[in-house]
């Protein structure tokens, strides 16, 4: 029997894409975001899409209307939990929108749980008020931190996956046994993209010195990636022969390479680069919306390769 699903928080569809390669039937998906019901309305057409809040959604209404459901997927809004929002305040209100996972398990009663967010979610304060009312609900809960450059992804990025069975314990998710994917596989240093010259007058002085941070270590001949934006550890730039830093909502990462003309030049990463560092199909389509638009509906998203794995393992043994 095919595991029916919900995706609550569904952005533009990245566990969605994930579970649907899982085997798992789509049956529908919520979201805030008018730009990201219309591109899982182009990936999903087989699936219904209901925008607004889950606040206001009548789960009465809902059950007639969907049936049973066996898999619930939930990536609940995370900006107020993650470290890159920096010292600026946290809405509480933002983050009590978690609870709605609740609400929904306890009215569908689905076998299954799948709730991803940024590994900060543990430091809530409400964190284990929200656990403790998934388990008076029958759930057993195990929580696994996971690397999507472990499952085949060319971005290091370590999400919270927290996973929820009424039959037994979940199981731990194993990384897969692949070759680990770098940016140099994704990004185009060909020129199909326009390129400028990285010494410019408009160029900011932390740019360059960036820049010239990354020369000095390799030398004037090989490409690197250049970090905008975010904490950095590693001075503002990275080698290509590495998984790509975690995807932001913000355009934070350019490619710099040398040049015969101009010593080098550079350019933004793309938003098809972008996706492939998602692990997201060419088949994906995000068209909906500015750059920006886009920008930020991949770096809200979940990685579909990890997700499909985190399904399959969690749903394994079929429905009971």
């Amino acid at each position: 029997m095919k595991v029916r699903a919900l995706d609550l928080f569904c952005g533009a569809g990245g566990s969605s894409w994930g579970a649907r390669e899982a085997g798992v039937e789509i049956v529908a998906a919520f979201d805030l975001w008018p730009l990201a019901g219309e591109a899982h309305r182009i990936n999903f057409p087989e699936s219904a899409f209901i925008e607004g809040r889950l606040e206001d959604q009548d789960l009465k209404t809902l059950v007639k209307q969907f049936g049973e459901i066996d898999l619930i997927l939930a990536s609940p809004e995370c900006t107020n939990h993650s470290p890159a929002k920096g010292n600026k305040p946290r809405c509480e209100e933002s983050k009590g929108t978690a609870f709605q996972v609740v609400r929904f398990a306890k009215a569908f009663k689905p076998r299954w749980l799948i709730i991803e967010n940024v590994v900060n979610m543990r430091k809530w304060t409400r964190y284990g008020e929200f656990k403790e009312e998934l388990e008076r609900l029958g759930y057993n809960l195990h929580e696994q931190v996971l690397n999507s450059a472990h499952f085949a992804v060319p971005q290091s990025r370590r999400r919270l996956f927290l996973l929820a069975d009424q039959v037994g314990r979940p199981p731990v998710i194993k990384p897969r046994k692949m070759a680990q994917k770098k940016v140099v596989d994704l990004v185009d240093l060909n020129g199909s993209y326009r390129w400028s010259p990285l010494r410019s007058p408009r160029r900011a002085k932390a740019t360059l010195e960036r820049a010239d941070r990354g020369i000095a270590e390799l030398g004037k001949e090989k490409p690197f990636l250049l970090v905008y934006y975010g904490t950095d550890g590693c001075g503002g730039w990275q080698k290509l022969e590495r998984p790509l830093r975690t995807i932001t909502t913000v355009d934070r990462f350019a490619i710099v390479k040398p040049d015969k003309i101009h010593g080098h030049v550079m350019r933004m990463l793309q938003v098809p680069e972008l996706q492939a560092a998602m692990g997201m199909p060419k088949q994906m389509k995000l068209e909906s919306g500015t750059r920006r638009d886009r920008i930020k509906m991949i770096g809200n998203a979940v990685c579909p390769p990890v997700m499909k794995n985190v399904v399959k393992t969690l749903t394994s043994k079929g429905v009971m």
